[in-house]
């Protein structure tokens, strides 16, 4: 079987990867292909058939529901910190408004050092 070219699928030229991300997904693309074509073709390595038994077991699919869970909870603690700042701060603005309604700044304590 003869080898395609990288940048060549299907006879047609890929324009090359614009950023590392894109020129590892284009990889992993490629490399599921490879894979694919060892399989159908029956000469996949133990390992390459083992890789693809995992990924389609109900433990995988588990431990990926997991991590996803996990990533909305870190979102979620963040929103939650992002919120207790904020609330943090309407208080500080609400007692400088109390302050300033009663006449007392207590920010300038130069005035109260002079007396």
């Amino acid at each position: 079987m003869a080898r395609r070219k990288s940048s060549e699928v299907d006879g047609r030229r890929r324009k090359p990867a614009t950023s590392p991300e894109a020129r590892e997904n284009e990889l992993v693309s490629l490399a599921a292909d490879l894979a694919e074509e060892q399989i159908v073709g029956g000469t996949a390595s133990s390992q390459v058939i083992t890789h693809f038994l995992k990924l389609g077991s109900s433990r995988e699919r588990l431990e990926q529901q997991r991590i996803n869970h996990e990533n909305e909870l870190l979102q979620v603690k963040k929103e939650a910190m992002a919120g207790q700042a904020r609330v943090e701060e309407l208080y500080l603005s609400a007692l400088d408004a109390m302050r300033s309604y009663s006449g007392s700044d207590l920010r300038s304590s130069d005035v109260d050092d002079e007396d």
